[in-house]
């Protein structure tokens, strides 16, 4: 089973980190070897823009993610 990992790239979550956490990301994928286990793709505006960046990973939305609380995220997907 892959983890679907959906990055916003609007403006307003571009601007406040996205364009970064998706570099931290897809090294985070690169350095596990989980190419076959995470698909990562960018959307455009979800319409969450007061409370981003925001990623989804499969039915779950994360609002306010910055480094720290990202690679929190990404180390709990290595355990699934």
């Amino acid at each position: 089973m892959t983890t679907e990992i959906k990055i916003c790239m609007g403006s307003a979550c571009f601007a406040r980190g996205n364009y970064k956490n998706a570099e931290i990301i897809e090294k985070f994928i690169e350095d596990n070897n989980l190419d076959a286990k995470i698909e990562l793709y960018g959307a455009l505006c979800e319409n969450k823009c007061e409370v981003g960046p925001n990623i989804y990973i499969d039915d779950k939305i994360y609002n306010n993610v910055d480094e720290e609380k990202l690679m929190v995220i990404l180390e709990s997907l290595k355990n699934d």
